[in-house]
């Protein structure tokens, strides 16, 4: 008879320990949050993407009960904001607001990277997309975007176009547009958007991939032809210009984005927290509205769509990137 129930004496130990272990883990699930909570957006003080930010954290405040903290940690592409992310505990307090360059794209232009996406955070939601436009100067004699394929197409390795920085979304636009529509252009690299629009405006550069804020205004008193938007679907901004697709390129989407991640083993009730606040978040129409002044579109998601987003972004940018033959080091 002893024998018989000295192993269920053992088990029961044991369950008794592994209760104790698990108890803390489920309060903290519980109680979550209790102290402040950090975003570190890799981006520095005044773009849009810290001004996105800054405009969500008072709401997430207010609906988590705890300080929502922006701290900004810019460079490398948003490789060290993100690794400070990697190395943070995995508890739900350090929180990282990453761009589709560090969480998609740098796998394939760096030689070396400090974190794997994959393995070292867990998704969040996707927080908003930033739509570019190709525009160009009024003296070209291209009005849309087929004649502008075609003028290309005529004086091949001729024709400029600007983009905002060697390997930045608006670099990579570029690339898959001249992949996609079989067109050799010269792309040149600025230091952002705003240089690269102020100098197709003065002539100085026929073409330029543009973010919206840069160039919106004068797209509307007609200083500067928009030949396509680069997104899925037309700008509500924008709406009498066509998409790339529709104008010439099937299938071609090249759309920044900016999303939120956790350290990987973050719990998971956690993380079904934040996303359930930031998504609310995003779906508010006085916070849409103001998002869509800064030139982003909201685009909140599912953890599991922001996951196979991420994965599908990575797998074509590095097709891109691969035969563009884009490295930085």
């Amino acid at each position: 008879m002893v024998h018989f129930f000295r192993p269920w004496a053992g088990f029961a130990a044991l369950a008794a320990l592994g209760l104790a272990v698990c108890l803390p883990a489920q309060a903290q699930k519980q109680d979550y949050p209790n102290k402040p909570v950090r975003m570190i957006v890799t981006f520095p003080p005044g773009g849009s993407a810290d001004a996105m930010v800054r405009l969500l954290s008072p709401r997430l405040t207010d609906k988590l009960g705890q300080q929502v903290v922006v701290d900004n940690r810019p460079g490398a592409g948003g490789n060290i904001g993100l690794t400070a992310v990697a190395k943070a505990l995995a508890d739900g307090y350090t929180l990282g607001v990453g761009a589709a360059g560090a969480l998609s794209a740098n796998a394939s232009l760096y030689a070396q990277m400090p974190f794997d996406v994959a393995r070292d955070f867990k998704p969040v939601t996707m927080l908003a997309a930033i739509p570019f436009v190709i525009i160009g100067h009024p003296s070209l004699p291209a009005k849309n975007l087929q004649q502008l394929i075609a003028l290309a197409k005529s004086q091949p390795g001729k024709l400029a176009i600007a983009h905002g920085g060697n390997g930045t979304a608006m670099h990579l636009t570029a690339a898959l547009f001249g992949q996609m529509a079989d067109v050799k252009l010269v792309e040149v690299p600025y230091r952002g958007s705003g240089p690269a629009t102020l100098d197709v405006l003065s002539g100085q550069i026929p073409l330029a991939v543009a973010d919206l804020p840069a160039a919106l205004q004068h797209i509307k008193a007609g200083k500067l032809t928009a030949f396509a938007v680069t997104s899925p679907q037309r700008l509500p901004m924008l709406p009498d210009v066509p998409t790339v697709a529709e104008a010439g390129v099937p299938g071609y989407d090249s759309t920044g984005w900016f999303g939120v991640v956790a350290p990987a083993g973050t719990p998971s009730p956690v993380i079904a927290r934040l996303n359930a606040e930031i998504t609310a978040a995003l779906n508010d129409e006085v916070i849409k509205a103001s998002m869509r002044s800064l030139g982003v579109e909201p685009a909140p998601s599912t953890v599991e769509a922001f996951e196979a987003y991420i994965k599908s972004e990575t797998q074509k940018w590095a097709q891109v990137i691969k035969m563009a033959r884009i490295k930085l080091d």
